[in-house]
């Protein structure tokens, strides 16, 4: 037979690998050469939370419309339009008024030239002259709108929770603008929920106190409630359009006023909204600016000078661990819309201790029901094929700690299933070898041509298995996911096992005794 000894080191090197993968979950050691990653064990093993958002993704496209009509008019204002009254209408389109009707087609080129994801409709006569013009998203630029905001609203939710401190953390997405959340080990429901589902919209808004709540509101002010101090349950007036936003936080730290040394949230801008901030602070000196969250009024200071630096501060009656979670969000970013909890659930850790535990006795009932008749019926290659079942099973393990795969109960029950299926393919080995030596070639060559042909049938079967478990992955959530990416891992490392390392063994095992005989 050919030198098998590449084959032997390249057995022993990945051997090594997955023990080096596997030994960090089940002990704690301070060894710094072994990888520092774990089998991570899923809601149904662990216990924890699980959540089901709804992103109301109307939102996000109005919020979006609303900006874009924001910038339409400064776009204008560069080009010596006069565009007024930008604002949203309650069916969810964009208005705005172009005073002058002699504009029109400076207007509309401007429009077709650099708002082209609106569909314009035909203008109508305004109030006391000029042209109405109304504006909505294409059905294109709205779905693009839609799933952009469900990305948005995975990473941000990812964001917090990473910060949180939520180890292992499963989070996508469903259809329908849904989102999945588990947390093992998760305790406190009531702060995760908030964590979550706080949208964090972060706005800056111009106090109008020269009107008077009673009156008939003029468009484009209404009241916002009131949360700070004796104020809470208040309402104040503010314009609704905002002199800027929260986009441009770059960082958020609880901390304390110096007033009265009370918790609350120091804000820190990014380049372009230092500037902005001080442009707005400056133009609206002896004015107050309430700092609104969630569409809450938190606070609403008087701004005494232009304020540079870009520094600002958010107080109110926080405790702080309120202070913090505030922090937390402002800082991973806000959601692009409102999110509302479709489904939530706690799971006990006792559940996931009974699962563990009828889990492994079946893995172990399977096991020993194989190691037990393999030997019984193929002899020494039988004990060959135990060896290789817990290769396979070491490398399984290997794969799940390597990839940072979640274990979970159906992952268990793959677990089970590739017990079986690795000795399915020594199954096939095995009695082609022995229809070989029936037909009566010698041990050497009767170990060739059983793994060759084989080969083929194993590599067929598996591929298939492979692809069922792809569209399972691609297709399923949670735990059917947990279960194919185990039949995955598993399906491949008894492919590598059973023909390629059970190979390098009988290699060994004829070279022994001199290609003379084998027990099978």
């Amino acid at each position: 037979m050919k030198s098998i000894s590449w084959r032997i080191a390249v057995s022993l090197l990945v051997l090594l690998i997955g023990l080096a993968y596997v030994l960090p979950s089940f002990m704690e050691s301070s060894f710094v050469f072994l990888p520092s990653k774990r089998i991570s064990l899923g809601l149904d093993l662990k216990g924890g939370m699980h959540l089901t958002l709804g992103v109301e993704t109307d939102k996000a496209v109005s919020n979006s419309l609303a900006l874009s009509g924001q910038e339409l008019r400064i776009q204008a204002a560069e080009k010596g339009l006069t565009v007024l009254r930008s604002r949203l209408t309650p069916d969810g389109r964009l208005e705005f008024l172009l005073p002058r009707e002699s504009q029109r087609a400076d207007l509309e080129q401007l429009l077709k030239d650099k708002f082209p994801q609106l569909a314009i409709d035909d203008p109508v006569p305004g109030e006391g002259g000029g042209l109405r013009f109304f504006a909505s998203y294409t059905d294109e630029d709205r779905k693009k709108i839609e799933d952009m905001a469900l990305d948005q609203a995975v990473r941000t939710i990812r964001n917090r929770i990473d910060q949180f401190g939520v180890a292992e953390p499963d989070i996508r997405k469903l259809s329908d603008f849904r989102i999945q959340i588990q947390l093992p080990g998760m305790t406190d429901a009531k702060r995760a929920v908030q964590l979550v589902g706080q949208t964090a919209q972060l706005t800056f808004h111009l106090v109008r106190d020269d009107l008077n709540p009673q009156d008939i509101l003029p468009p484009g002010v209404a009241p916002f409630p009131m949360t700070e101090g004796g104020d809470s349950g208040r309402t104040l007036l503010l314009d609704k359009e905002p002199l800027m936003t929260g986009e441009d936080v770059a960082d958020a730290r609880p901390s304390f006023d110096g007033r009265d040394n009370s918790p609350c949230v120091s804000l820190a801008f990014n380049a372009r909204g230092a500037a902005m901030f001080e442009r707005v602070t400056g133009e609206n000196v002896k004015h107050r600016m309430a700092i609104v969250l969630d569409g809450k009024v938190y606070s609403a200071p008087t701004i005494q000078e232009r304020i540079g630096g870009g520094h600002a501060s958010i107080t109110g009656r926080f405790t702080a661990a309120e202070a913090q979670d505030l922090a937390i969000v402002l800082r991973a970013g806000s959601l692009p819309a409102p999110v509302k909890i479709l489904e939530e659930r706690t799971v006990g850790p006792s559940l996931g201790e009974e699962s563990i535990r009828a889990g492994i006795l079946a893995a172990i009932v399977g096991a020993a029901a194989v190691v037990i008749m393999m030997p019984l019926y193929y002899g020494i290659a039988g004990l060959l094929a135990d060896v290789m079942l817990s290769c396979t099973i070491l490398l399984l393990l290997g794969g799940l700690a390597g990839f940072g795969a979640t274990l979970t109960l159906p992952g268990i029950a793959g677990i089970v299933l590739t017990i079986g299926m690795s000795v399915d393919a020594n199954v096939l080995i095995f009695e082609r070898i022995r229809e070989e030596i029936r037909y009566g070639r010698n041990a050497v060559e009767a170990v060739r041509k059983g793994f060759d042909m084989a080969t083929v049938s194993i590599v067929d079967s598996n591929l298939t298995t492979i692809i069922a478990a792809a569209i399972l992955y691609q297709f399923g959530t949670g735990p059917v996911r947990g279960f194919a990416v185990t039949l995955t891992l598993g399906i491949l490392a008894s492919m590598f096992t059973a023909i390629f390392m059970s190979r390098t063994a009988f290699g060994i095992w004829l070279r022994s005794n001199g290609g003379k005989s084998i027990s099978i």
